[in-house]
């Protein structure tokens, strides 16, 4: 290809990754209100807060409402979620934003929430990734803007004026996140073949970082074993394999890992998740089950393994770059699916081929999938398809790939991605808003 990969990921891959990993606690919705309530209250004088307000792109909405809040006592609540921001959040932490809540804070921030003081709302008409809080104080009122990426702060004013973002704000600038969107250009361009080129030459630095990520999910997987959170599918499962009634082989081991990582955020562990393209549950999903394959090869070189990964985390940004960040498809079970597909066929030595035959399998298998909410139970969907992803890259290298005439794959890997990209815009946006009017319609749990 004429470069060598230590230039490439300096000022190519290498960016891409790190703008597209960060480490965050809890799901990165709630996160993101966290953050830019924190960012809002941080402008008051005194950081003394006496109402809220806070609006959201439908999306951020639907993935907020009912997953756990970490440091929250196991509640849930886009309410909740801006008060422990705008009461005790650091927004220095930018996704890790409740790791600063103690139990004063959070009695604050329960406070708040009794009293009426915050409200929610959803932003019509916003186009993609948006929070917009409000806070209050006397005279004083503080506005934040969040947009394109969970941690980009676009905007803070003080009473009508405006205040600098950057640093201070706790989060990226525009330059940075322009960046972001050349680069997913530049990453659509390149086929699959090009991209598992570009592995052999990883350097020592960007093997160590993959592995700095694979250690903090790994983390939240041996949590999710030994503590149960959520509804426990990793746990269950493994209980399950004990009692003879599953065989432990790639796919269920892999099943059994994601599910037990994702139980873990989902179900609020005080644990920081490594994410990608926004979401822990999707870098989760992209290397845990690669990780899981991995144990089941014979390999004669161990940073194999991380290549892979590496593989899989470009070939999901790759699949998201052209989807959107947040849309009605499940981004970790079918982003993050295809990204394990393509990178167990490369682990098991499979031919650039075989690879691309890899994320076709996935795409046939799951194109339709929709998010319905972040929530425990993305531990049972997503821990399934990071199963099957296993599966669908086994079955590419002996050749059984899902012929270029059956519905959305076409006869390569990179126009079947465009094709679900067209699904994913085009054909079930329509979802959203239909998923998002029935979680709001919901009746209180009946005894």
């Amino acid at each position: 290809m004429g470069f060598g990969i230590k230039d490439i990921l300096h000022d190519k891959a290498r960016h891409l990754l790190h703008l597209e990993t960060d480490p965050g606690l809890g799901c990165t919705e709630p996160a993101a209100i966290g953050l830019c309530a924190a960012t809002a209250a941080a402008l008051l004088p005194g950081r003394t807060v006496e109402a809220l307000s806070v609006s959201t792109d439908p999306n951020i909405y639907k993935n907020a409402m009912g997953v756990t809040i970490p440091n929250s006592g196991g509640e849930a609540g886009i309410p909740l979620a801006a008060a422990m921001g705008a009461a005790a959040g650091d927004p220095a932490r930018r996704l890790e934003v409740f790791a600063a809540v103690d139990a004063d804070g959070l009695a604050r921030a329960r406070e708040l929430v009794r009293q009426g003081k915050v409200r929610a709302s959803i932003a019509e008409g916003t186009q993609g990734l948006y929070v917009r809080v409000e806070a209050t104080s006397g005279d004083d009122t503080a506005v934040a803007v969040i947009a394109g990426r969970h941690d980009h702060v676009v905007s803070r004013s003080l009473n009508g004026a405006e205040q600098p973002c950057g640093a201070q704000a706790g989060a990226g600038t525009d330059e940075g996140d322009g960046g972001l969107e050349e680069l997913e250009q530049w990453l659509l361009g390149l086929s699959l073949g090009e991209i598992v080129d570009l592995l052999d030459d990883m350097d020592a630095s960007d093997i160590r970082y993959v592995r700095e990520g694979l250690a903090l999910n790994t983390a939240l997987c041996e949590y999710g074993l030994a503590h149960g959170p959520g509804i426990a599918v990793g746990r269950n499962t493994l209980g399950l394999l004990r009692r003879g009634l599953l065989r432990k082989d790639a796919a269920a081991w892999a099943v059994i890992r994601t599910a037990a990582g994702i139980d873990s955020r989902m179900g609020g562990a005080p644990l920081p998740a490594m994410t990608l393209a926004g979401s822990g549950n999707q870098c989760i999903a992209a290397g845990i089950p690669v990780l899981a394959a991995a144990e089941f090869a014979t390999l004669e070189d161990e940073d194999i393994v991380p290549r892979a990964v590496m593989l899989s985390y470009l070939t999901t940004c790759a699949v998201k770059a052209g989807v959107g960040r947040l849309s009605a498809l499940c981004g970790s079970g079918v982003a993050g699916g295809a990204g394990v597909a393509a990178a167990v066929a490369y682990l098991f030595g499979g031919t650039p081929e075989a690879v691309g035959g890899a994320v076709k399998n996935h795409i046939a298998s799951f194109a339709p999938v929709c998010c319905d909410g972040a929530k425990t139970g993305c531990a049972l969907k997503v821990g399934h398809l990071a199963g099957s992803a296993v599966t669908n890259g086994l079955l590419a290298l002996s050749g059984c790939v899902v012929r270029p005439t059956d519905g959305i794959v076409d006869f390569s890997p990179e126009q079947t991605m465009r094709n679900l990209a067209r699904v994913a815009r085009e054909g079930i946006a329509g979802l959203d808003p239909v998923i998002l009017g029935i979680m709001l319609a919901k009746d209180a749990p009946r005894a």
